[in-house]
């Protein structure tokens, strides 16, 4: 029997869904900017329950690893991360740039407001297929990417069911759930007061 999970908490959504034996797929979507941390386990409680089916019955977890919020990739990695380690099976992470373009029809370009007049970019020869790497751009630059009769898409929001169908069949050796934040982290360690260690 194989019943994956998954989870999204890169965007402004509290996204779940469990793929379960049969093939279906059942979701949970709760569109909030803030609180997912307080929200997220009872959710899975609710989407389980309503499954019939319990922890100990998983053998999956996928979660998005970003581009997104700070805040809330952590808040998904941590939850997947703690239901693998707690029942001791695979975690998958997908890239959220590549779980946005399982929605595609085909060729696409994935390109997200990143703020700061930047945008996130990907190209991808399918759903999950890339043909470049993801990568942060000057807004204009991305824009001039964009090719006429390729499908561009520009919601951050992923359609988390897709996400449990890939993170079913995803190689958990080329799938690190770890964060993807692509730009650098705005804090930095301080360096110009630290104080050299004497090595006697």
């Amino acid at each position: 029997m194989t019943l994956t999970l998954a989870i999204d908490t890169a965007a402004p959504r509290l996204q779940l869904a469990l793929l379960r034996a049969d093939g279906r797929v059942d979701t949970s979507v709760d569109d909030i900017a803030t609180g997912h941390a307080e929200l997220v386990f009872q959710r899975i409680a609710e989407l389980l329950a309503r499954n019939d089916v319990g922890y100990p019955d998983l053998t999956r977890v996928v979660v998005t690893t970003g581009p997104g919020s700070f805040t809330g990739l952590r808040i998904g990695l941590s939850a997947a991360r703690g239901i693998g380690l707690a029942r001791d099976i695979p975690v998958i992470g997908v890239p959220s740039l590549l779980a946005i373009s399982l929605s595609a029809e085909g060729p696409a370009i994935v390109l997200l407001d990143a703020r700061r007049d930047e945008a996130y970019f990907q190209m991808f020869a399918g759903p999950g297929v890339p043909l470049t790497p993801a990568e942060i751009l000057p807004m204009a630059i991305a824009q001039a990417g964009v090719v006429p009769s390729v499908e561009l898409i520009q919601s951050p929001f992923v359609d988390i069911g897709l996400v449990a169908l890939y993170g079913a069949e995803a190689d958990p050796a080329t799938h690190i759930p770890e964060a993807a934040y692509i730009r650098e982290a705005d804090a930095k360690p301080q360096t110009a007061a630290r104080i050299a260690r004497v090595t006697p």
